[in-house]
Formats: C-alpha cells, sequence, structure tokens
C-alpha cells in the first residue's frame, strides 16, 4: 500500500514515516492480522461470497455427470472513514526523533484500536460494515474449554473451519487458570511459557479491543478467517497544523495561543464478513 499522502502545513513529516505508520496499523489491529485483505475502490465493491459448494458424485461409466452449481450471494464493501487527531507540545519541533517516535507509536494504535473494537462488538459505520456484535456467544462459565468446543462446533455447523481467535487480557486469565482433572493447565506447556500460542490448533493473538465490558463481558471472538474481508480505499493521509482549534470534548484547545501543534491521521477502510462463521466467547 504506497502512496501514502502527507499534506504538512508548517511541520516537514517525511513520507516514510507515514508509511511506517500505515504498516504499523496493520500490525498492531488483529483483525486485519487474521482477515483477508483487498484493495478497496473509492466507490466500493461488490463481493461474491459462496454460500455452498458444488457436490460430486459417483457415475457409472457411461452414466451421466452430476451437474451442481455452488450457491452464490454479494456483500457490498464500503470504505468508511476513521480518523484521530492527537496534540503535541512544540517543545517535541526541537526534539524530531522523539517526534516522530510518538507518532509512529501513538497513531497506528488509536486507529487500529478502534477498527477491531468496532468489528469485534462496535456499532458499525455505516449499513456496509459487518460487526460480530450480534453473533452467537459462548459463556467461559467454569468451563472454558467446553465454550470453546461449542463455538469450533457452531463456526462448523455454519460451513466454517475454526482457524484462528482472538483473546482479550481478561479472557487471556480465564484460558491459563482452566485445568484438566489433575490440575494441569489446559492451555499452556509450562508456567515459564505464560502465552497461548494455539487454541484448538488455530491460531491466537492477543487484543485489548477484543474486551467489552459490560453486563456480560466480551472476552474474544473464534472464526474462520477466511470468510471475513478488510479492504482499504485511500491510504493514510496525515495533517499537520500549529494554528487549528481543536475540541476535546468540553475542552477547546487553540494550539497557537498554547504552543502547541496536531496531527490528524485519517483511512478510508471497509470490513464484510459472513458473521455465521464466527462466535463471541463471553464471561
Amino acid at each position: 500500500m504506497s502512496g501514502v499522502n502527507v499534506n504538512t502545513k508548517t511541520i516537514s513529516l517525511p513520507t516514510e514515516v507515514a508509511s511506517k505508520i500505515i504498516s504499523k496499523v496493520q500490525e498492531d489491529s488483529a483483525v486485519m492480522a487474521m482477515a483477508q485483505y483487498m484493495d478497496l475502490p473509492g466507490l466500493g465493491a461488490t463481493i461474491p461470497v459462496i454460500t455452498s459448494d458444488p457436490e460430486a458424485e459417483w457415475v457409472s461409466e457411461t452414466g451421466l455427470k452430476k451437474v451442481s452449481r455452488p450457491g452464490l450471494a454479494t456483500k457490498v464493501m464500503q470504505a468508511y472513514t476513521l480518523a484521530v487527531i492527537v496534540p503535541f507540545s512544540n517543545q517535541f519541533k526541537n526534539n524530531v526523533p522523539a517526534l516522530y517516535n510518538a507518532i509512529v507509536e501513538r497513531l497506528p494504535k488509536a486507529l487500529a484500536q478502534k477498527f477491531d473494537s468496532t468489528v469485534f462488538h462496535g456499532t458499525a459505520p455505516g449499513s456496509n460494515f459487518d460487526t460480530f456484535a450480534s453473533c452467537t456467544a459462548q459463556a467461559f462459565g467454569s468451563d472454558p474449554y467446553a465454550a470453546l468446543v461449542a463455538a469450533d462446533a457452531d463456526i462448523a455447523a455454519h460451513n466454517g473451519i475454526t482457524d484462528g481467535f482472538v483473546i482479550a487480557p481478561q479472557g487471556k486469565s480465564k484460558l491459563l487458570s482452566a485445568t484438566d482433572s489433575t490440575g494441569r493447565p489446559l492451555f499452556i506447556n509450562s508456567v515459564a511459557e505464560g502465552a497461548i500460542p494455539m487454541i484448538l490448533g488455530s491460531k491466537t493473538m492477543q487484543s485489548k479491543a477484543a474486551y467489552k465490558n459490560d453486563t456480560t463481558d466480551i472476552l474474544g471472538v473464534a472464526g474462520d478467517w477466511t470468510q471475513a474481508i478488510y479492504g482499504i480505499a485511500q491510504n493514510l493521509t496525515l495533517s499537520i497544523s500549529d494554528q487549528a482549534t481543536l475540541v476535546d470534548g468540553e475542552q477547546t484547545i487553540n494550539l497557537w495561543q498554547q504552543n502547541m501543534f496536531a496531527v490528524r491521521a485519517e483511512i478510508e477502510v471497509g470490513f464484510v464478513a459472513d458473521t455465521a462463521c464466527f462466535n463471541l466467547l463471553s464471561e
């Protein structure tokens, strides 16, 4: 994804820094790491979705061969704008490495966290953006292993194959405390490792965005990630100003008056999935 646009006003920001930011957005996003990627046209795209596979049949030597057509449907992926503005003190101007490091560290995480939390359990920015908020939920309760197996079975019942789990830190602690009848931990080989690299033979990632503090907490998601696609219509755009007035809730920040400047980052991104092939993991 080249061609990152940088619009600078009073501060020079190298294009390579902007390129590094978009790369880190993808690294910091569990959804982007798990799902399939496509270049998304600015006006969106209609994506064919296979709802059923063709079936073969045994036939005799001169018998008629079976004709079978796959079931097809379509989904529309539309780009929505995700943006954040981060203010900085002017002291960063005199310390260029610190400025670049601060930008590269802060902006990707903010964009990635919001994108992920929206996909996992948030409110979609529009009708053509899918989320897992209404997916079937499996409760860990006192038996997290049974919940994981139930999620795997439900996904299989919807013609999916579970190939990835995203677990919130709060969910990780639940899994680490799960033991078998002899008291042996189910999800780690040793206490020294303290990690959960795979669940039921599938890739596992940790993400703070997977957690939702609710009446029943959401602790993660399981799914067939081949049935999830994200697309980027416009690469990251950066704009830097020391003249604007920012409205932050009830607080107003006058950048020029307060010796500050701000960096605005925005990206146009879309997401679609066969949500029947995903399960939420709850408390």
